[in-house]
């Protein structure tokens, strides 16, 4: 499974390599890039910090897999408003733990990056043929009924009695069991997280892959780049060992949202316009839980197989969700006994969660004195939250209009549960502060944006440096702002145009 895949065990002294093409991050972005660069020919090396994974290797525990799989152990946060957000360090990144969720970013979303950030090439009708591409090479495709589950399907029952639209969630999965273990890794392999479909196709097309390697600095000289260095990092330790360099014509950073501008901080690289690590954003997120007569068993069915897009010109999606019950428990009322009672009543439940875009909640990300961890400082606008009361509100409607017997909100101050939607009414009328909610954001964006002025952003539309000639990024860093919608499709779909414009000048 793991061809051509070069290891921890297999660095056994310093050591340089040269090639056309060094792409840093194996994520949604990375991957796509290598993949059309060696399809078009090109040498390339991809460079991985994190570990490949293979079935063997993925822990059902909620806790220990994020202390494997995520950064900073799955525990990274933010200052100013204090939201968790996990970034995963592994062969495939983020694409590896996520829920498969592939959507294509509306038209007025886009339309609205070109009219606010100067583009000229980014419409859907531009980035369509890309999105197209995508879907057909990893099987994208509406979740079937027969791997729903109980929770996702009383969500389309929700909507249906509401009158809100809703649709199965696009996902690039082939053979899906409905193990719900996406969070965790896939088991049966049938997600197509990029360690399984475009790392694989990359090498397959000559591509060289290396894990287990930090890259620490980016080399440059003027305005060209022309390579990158660091260090061999032990998996699970972040113990460093032996030195490398790679020495090439491009440079590509697909590191991540919060890693690639500390690296550019670190290194001093196209900074000119002072926006690396700026205008940070994030698709917060709440999440409730609703408790059904009857047995749902959420533990069985697609992660997250249902979805609302109703709302998203109001700024929120609604969607289903599941993960280890630990990772649930942060939400849940009461300690000891009380929490276990609380946890008791998972097999009558289902968990929904709202995403909000947030684009007036901004922040930036900086590099430490030490490390190439980042530091975040980030702030919830208070229109913005008012955005995910709204959120919190309609989850809680559609719960009872499914016939839920109580919901329970999680959020300070409300009460522990629900038991109409009379009691929740209360949630529209009271007075919230950030600091009420148990808020996650995995979704991030634009610390290195596109702009069609390199004054306000760090590239252009095609992922090239404004102040380089031949370094470029292809991480959710270049969004603009938030997409509406989950981010990785349209990231997959920007890196394509990426990797096809690299190879037309290399």
């Amino acid at each position: 499974m793991n061809a051509g895949v070069r290891v921890f065990a297999e660095y056994h002294r310093d050591f340089e390599d040269v090639c056309d093409v060094v792409v840093v991050g194996s994520g949604p972005g990375g991957a796509v890039v290598a993949y059309e660069l060696a399809r078009a020919g090109k040498d390339v090396v991809l460079v991985e910090e994190g570990p490949p994974f293979t079935p063997e290797d993925f822990e059902l525990d909620g806790a220990l897999s994020m202390a494997r799989t995520m950064r900073e152990g799955g525990l990274r946060t933010t200052r100013g408003t204090i939201m968790a957000t996990m970034q995963a360090n592994a062969l495939g990144g983020g694409s590896l733990v996520n829920s498969a969720i592939c959507v294509r970013a509306p038209e007025f979303t886009l339309d609205g990056w070109c009219d606010e950030f100067g583009l000229e090439a980014s419409t859907r009708a531009d980035l369509d043929p890309h999105y197209q591409a995508i879907e057909d090479f990893l099987g994208i495709a509406p979740t079937p009924d027969d791997v729903q589950g109980p929770r996702n399907l009383l969500f389309r029952e929700a909507c249906d009695a509401l009158g809100y639209s809703s649709e199965p969630i696009a996902r690039n999965v082939r053979g899906c069991v409905g193990s719900g273990e996406c969070f965790n890794g896939c088991r049966a392999r049938a997600k197509q997280s990029t360690d399984v479909s475009y790392v694989p196709a990359a090498i397959e097309a000559g591509a060289r892959v290396y894990t287990s390697l930090q890259v620490q600095n980016v080399l440059a000289s003027g305005s060209r780049v022309w390579g990158v260095t660091g260090r061999v990092v032990r998996p699970f330790t972040e113990e460093l060992g032996h030195r490398f360099r790679i020495q090439a014509k491009v440079v590509v950073l697909a590191a991540g949202c919060m890693a690639t501008p500390v690296l550019l901080q670190r290194s001093g690289v196209a900074n000119g316009s002072g926006q690396v690590g700026e205008n940070l954003q994030f698709h917060p997120g709440v999440a409730a839980m609703g408790v059904f007569p009857r047995e749902t068993q959420p533990q069985f069915g697609a992660t997250q197989g249902y979805q609302s897009l109703e709302f998203v010109r109001d700024g929120y999606k609604l969607e289903t969700l599941w993960a280890p019950p630990g990772v649930f428990a942060v939400r849940l009322p009461g300690l000891g006994f009380d929490l276990k009672r609380s946890l008791s009543m998972i097999p009558h439940a289902a968990i929904w969660d709202a995403i909000a875009t947030c684009n007036r909640s901004k922040g930036r990300v900086r590099a430490r004195r030490w490390g190439m961890d980042p530091s975040l400082r980030w702030r919830l606008d208070p229109k913005d939250l008012t955005i995910l009361v709204e959120g919190l509100w309609r989850l809680v409607e559609l719960f009872f209009a499914a016939g839920a017997t109580r919901v329970l909100p999680g959020v300070h101050g409300l009460p522990e549960e629900f038991r109409s939607l009379d009691e929740a009414r209360r949630i529209r009328s009271r007075e919230f502060r950030e600091t009420d909610f148990t808020l996650a954001g995995n979704h991030v964006f634009s610390t290195t944006r596109m702009h069609g002025d390199g004054r306000f952003g760090v590239v252009d539309e095609f992922g090239r440096c404004h102040e380089t000639d031949n370094l470029y990024i292809a991480d959710t860093g270049v969004l603009p702002r938030s997409p509406s919608v989950n981010p990785m499709l349209t990231l997959m779909a920007l890196a394509r145009r990426t990797g096809r414009q690299i190879a037309a000048r290399v």
